[in-house]
């Protein structure tokens, strides 16, 4: 277990709480065939466990949704070693019975996406993964066995919509989505998923619900501030139990990588191209994809 270097990425909420955790946390710099990630990935320990964190917005909440730079985050974290990565994101309730500050460990995905880099093999050749189940079961499994005995309020299942943004949905895009099967409305989590699925990493998220989307109207009786005020003080709630969840799952002595997990083959049916068509200097750009 303590060879195990487990990514967490942390969004909206987690980002200084989970670095701040960190023991004898080191800066690395990484440098990606997709340019620079979202900022350092800092090495440290958490508990027993060695972890590689990088927070998707950047210093200071520094890019946009639709501006994070997913390939090089994930990339970077393949680059360093990870093979099983823990992330997080906020998102709104496209049902009633999840609640604000309530956390869900999720399990599909629904892609509204358009104008992120959503593949790592543009130029490389035909690649296709399986993604009938975009999440690792085995991983969020882990999660689940550990938040009842540690009293935390969890979603088993989940279907995210991933909005482009960086709007909110109109209230009959959000009436939409939930006539689609979608449980929740979030920015972040595409094209994160499918890089770290083409990436043959173990992948698992926790969304953070901050508020029910515009489906369900506001109470009229509230002002905007109260609202707002109410929103923080919901991700505040679901960011210190997803902490605490995390620390939890860390702290376990099972093994969080498994090199066994379909997740750590996804390559090996997935190229299609003739190798002889493929670019070598391009093929040793991407190596690290393949270990």
């Amino acid at each position: 277990m303590a060879k195990e270097l487990v990514g967490v990425i942390g969004g909206t909420g987690l980002g200084d709480d989970l670095a701040a955790k960190l023991a004898g946390a080191e800066q690395r710099e990484v440098q990606t065939p997709f340019g620079a990630p979202s900022g350092p990935v800092l090495v440290g320990t958490l508990g027993e466990r060695r972890v590689a964190f990088i927070n998707r917005h950047g210093p200071g909440h520094q890019f946009g949704p639709s501006d994070v730079p997913y390939a090089a985050n994930i990339f970077a974290l393949k680059q360093l070693g990870v093979h099983a990565v823990i992330a997080s994101g906020a998102v709104g309730s496209l049902r009633d019975s999840i609640s604000p500050g309530d956390l869900v460990v999720v399990d599909q995905f629904i892609d509204k996406t358009f104008r992120r880099t959503g593949t790592f093999f543009s130029g490389y050749g035909a690649v296709h993964c399986e993604m009938a189940d975009p999440t690792c079961d085995r991983l969020r499994e882990a999660l689940l066995r550990i938040a009842k005995p540690a009293g935390i309020r969890v979603h088993s299942q989940g279907t995210y919509v991933c909005m482009e943004g960086p709007q909110f949905s109109t209230r009959a895009e959000s009436k939409m989505h939930r006539a689609w099967g979608g449980d929740l409305i979030g920015m972040t989590a595409m094209p994160e998923a499918r890089l770290a699925r083409e990436a043959q990493m173990c992948y698992a998220l926790v969304a953070l619900v901050s508020d029910y989307d515009c489906w369900r109207p506001h109470d009229p009786s509230k002002g905007k501030q109260t609202l707002i005020q109410e929103i923080v003080s919901n991700l505040r709630t679901a960011t210190d139990n997803c902490l605490r969840l995390i620390e939890a799952v860390l702290a376990v002595e099972t093994p969080l990588v498994c090199e066994d997990c379909a997740c750590r083959k996804s390559l090996e049916m997935a190229v299609w191209t003739d190798p002889k068509q493929i670019d070598a200097a391009r093929k040793e750009q991407l190596a690290p994809l393949f270990e």
